[in-house]
């Protein structure tokens, strides 16, 4: 009977939410508390609440997952940031653009000003481009000791040889005794967003492990004896350790299990899953069961980086989302009053119109206990128009075509979206869809992926697919994958541009089970 549960839990910018699943993946309980200034309070009222809802023994709880926007928001607001060393290998060749060009000036000195130009790196055929100098980078670690609390080592072409970031990384670690994030591990081609990926790492590995110590305190101060899960950008999972080493991983997860969820919660493999919370509406494609994944580079607080990221549309439009009316007429958002709705809103008994006001007044929605407020009929209609029409376009700019496409409706805020919409041909709200950003986060298969550049005769490419998927499996046994379960799902090759032909980026991921 021991570990026959797991508890999720998904910290949001309004609610956080916990469910517990039995060993058939069925959701037991599910409940909400509103999100606290310290995340981690908020997180033990909810599993404080979801143990009281279940019943369920905490000792026979053998998993916990946590979903978290705890690292996205510190880099939006520029707070609880390590401080970060930066060497690039790529000296005399990369002068002209230092690190750190086009950071905004808060983040810049949230970060800290250690950045170091060093002799190193490759040519896109291999080559070396420079031989690594290690008393410079001793020199250069002796300028950083006790100002950094971690350090980020970005090689030019480094995807294509790890050697002298690995060196490097030992030289730091000797040096130093801080942790080090190394670009070829974090992202791909494309130096200054692989640079600004890796230095965001660095920059998030104090904030998550604080953030970690106290989801681990809070389990077991309960007696939850459970092995610590993160989510992860694709929907999967890592343990803790793993998470420690890659926070970064985490700062796509929100959308990611909430999409999981709602595949799980409706049966559907292909579909729009419409996550509407109290904030924002996320709207992602789920493709067999899994997020899709963005081919595009994405820009995370001001910085472009090109690590994996879920292909996700977010707007303005949220329970809380604030109506304006105006001269020039009623204004939907895009603010929010968050995890204030509850004291705010006009049902709630404050001061503020909102969209779940909205929802209430012309009769779109129903709270057990709240009478729908007084709104003049002219701005409910107008508002709730304006809120259908924001709902409609977002679905149409994320639709493969513009044949009608079936659509989950996931998130405490669903109450605010008509029970129709044009271009959807069906409108799926499955059951505990509140928490279908909790139940993905429990869900519990973990994955690794990588993604490396050969160097290969094109006539025989069998030996680099092999290696790369021998590594993503390796990274899913590190991140918590039962190696019996393990399979490799994917191998993908692309053509490297600039190259004489020889040179292919391959993409190998792989997904497992969770550890017993």
């Amino acid at each position: 009977m021991a570990g026959r549960y797991r508890i999720g839990i998904d910290v949001g910018g309004t609610n956080t939410d916990a469910v517990i699943l039995d060993e058939r993946l069925d959701v037991v309980a599910s409940v909400k508390r509103p999100t606290t200034a310290d995340t981690g309070d908020g997180v033990a009222a909810a599993i404080d609440a979801v143990l009281a809802a279940s019943g369920v023994d905490a000792a026979l709880i053998g998993h916990a997952m946590l979903g978290t926007t705890h690292c996205t928001n510190a880099i939006v607001e520029r707070r609880g940031l390590g401080r970060v060393g930066i060497l690039r290998l790529g000296a005399p060749a990369t002068t002209a653009v230092p690190p750190l060009e086009g950071w905004p000036d808060d983040l810049r000195a949230a970060i800290g000003e250690h950045a170091q130009l060093l002799a190193g790196g490759f040519e896109v055929d291999g080559r070396v481009l420079s031989p690594i100098d290690e008393d410079a980078v001793r020199e250069a670690c002796a300028r950083m000791r006790g100002e950094v609390d971690a350090v980020a080592v970005v090689g030019v072409f480094a995807p294509i040889d790890e050697s002298q970031e690995e060196r490097v990384a030992a030289i730091v670690t000797e040096e130093l005794g801080v942790p080090v994030s190394r670009s070829a591990r974090i992202g791909s081609l494309g130096l200054l967003e692989r640079e600004n990926a890796t230095v965001l790492n660095a920059a998030l590995m104090q904030t998550l492990r604080q953030m970690a110590a106290g989801f681990v305190a809070a389990l077991r101060e309960r007696g939850i004896p459970a092995t610590p899960y993160f989510g992860q950008n694709d929907g999967t999972l890592m343990q803790l350790e793993y998470a420690l080493e890659f926070p970064v991983l985490t700062i796509g997860c929100g959308p990611t299990n909430s999409i999981r969820g709602a595949a799980h919660l409706s049966g559907a493999t292909d579909a729009l899953v419409v996550d509407i919370g109290g904030t924002t509406t996320d709207i992602g494609v789920l493709v067999d069961g899994f997020p899709r994944q963005s081919a595009h580079a994405v820009e995370i607080g001001g910085i472009r980086t090109n690590f994996r990221m879920p292909d996700v549309l977010s707007v303005g439009l949220g329970g809380g989302t604030i109506i304006r009316e105006t001269e020039s007429g009623t204004t939907v958002g895009p603010d929010s009053v968050g995890y204030r709705l509850p004291q705010e809103g006009l049902a709630f008994g404050g001061s503020t119109l909102t969209a779940t006001d909205i929802a209430l007044a012309v009769g779109g929605a129903g709270i057990d206990g709240l009478e729908a407020p007084a709104v003049p009929e002219t701005v409910g209609a107008v508002a709730w128009s304006a809120m259908r029409e924001i709902l409609e376009d977002s679905i149409d700019r994320m639709k493969p075509n513009a044949a009608p496409v079936p659509v989950i409706l996931v998130g405490g805020g669903g109450i605010i979206a008509p029970t129709e919409l044009d271009g959807v041909a069906e409108l799926i709200r499955p059951d505990h869809f509140g928490a279908a950003n909790a139940v993905g986060a429990a869900l519990g298969e973990v994955a690794g992926q990588v993604e490396k550049i050969y160097r290969v005769d094109p006539s025989d490419q069998r030996a680099s697919r092999a290696d790369a998927a021998a590594e993503a499996t390796e990274r899913a046994r590190l991140a918590g994958a039962d190696p019996a379960t393990i399979e490799v799902v994917a191998v993908e090759e692309l053509p490297v541009a600039y190259s004489d032909g020889t040179a292919v980026l391959i993409r190998a991921r792989a997904v497992g089970r969770l550890a017993a």
